[in-house]
């Protein structure tokens, strides 16, 4: 079948298939300027639109965000899943990163801790965290919980208040969810975080990697205008950031 949208890249849209150069070949024709910016366009309604309503929101809200035929967004993401996984890998990664720079350069152990949660906030990045890496319902009997598949992230160890007993807060993954290196590289470096804060008694002990992903998914209210947005998130966060300190005596 003869293929006539010219915008079409494997290389950008590895997602979604390729197509045969006009000789026949395997080469990738580059975007065009106008698919590039489409593309761009996608991409940032897409995180709008799931950060605001979540990752159930239709394509077809991304696709009027964004201003192009609810076609182009299928073009570029033959499904809704390609487009979810393309996001949260993205955002991922962010918050990875975000998580390395407080390690190396923060000494304090809760300056490290507070200053990746000030900056995660602010980016909104975790708004668009993957599900798996947010259950916290189970107590698990296990001293820890592998996240991430074999040789992923361990959460920390934490000490339920009142108790003598070892317990993490987490979820077994399921197998569709074992296959996540970036989720697990995220908890790796968080669970650092966390583990110093907590040796450096500057952490309740009842507070898990899984707490800590809560509060940057749960402190980006939006609100129609920015400054009143950004103060309360503000506000919130310095509410939650007092909440993991240890409690006085």
């Amino acid at each position: 079948m003869h293929i006539q949208d010219s915008h079409w890249q494997t290389a950008v849209v590895s997602d979604g298939g390729g197509r045969a150069g006009a000789g026949g070949g395997s080469r990738s024709t580059p975007l065009r300027v106008d698919a590039q910016r489409n593309l761009e366009h996608v991409l940032r309604a897409a995180r709008e639109v799931f950060g605001e309503l979540g990752y159930g929101a239709p394509m077809e809200d991304v696709a009027r965000r964004a201003r192009v035929g609810v076609g182009t967004v299928y073009r570029r993401f033959p499904s809704k899943d390609v487009l979810v996984r393309r996001i949260a890998e993205e955002e991922t990664s962010r918050l990875t990163d975000q998580a390395r720079t407080a390690l190396g350069q923060e000494d304090e152990p809760w300056s490290a801790l507070s200053r990746f949660l000030r900056t995660s906030v602010a980016s909104g990045a975790g708004r668009l965290l993957p599900p798996q890496v947010l259950r916290v319902s189970v107590d698990i009997d296990d001293p820890s919980v592998v996240l991430g598949g074999p040789g992923g992230a361990r959460v920390p160890q934490q000490r339920a208040t009142g108790s003598g007993d070892l317990r993490v807060v987490g979820q077994e993954p399921t197998a569709d969810e074992l296959d996540d290196p970036g989720a697990a590289e995220l908890l790796e470096f968080v669970g650092q975080l966390v583990e110093r804060a907590r040796e450096a008694g500057e952490l309740r002990v009842d507070v898990t990697v899984a707490d800590v992903l809560l509060v940057i998914a749960t402190a980006a209210p939006s609100l129609p205008d920015a400054a009143q947005q950004a103060a309360a998130s503000a506000r919130l966060l310095d509410i939650l950031l007092e909440g993991l300190r240890p409690r006085s005596v």
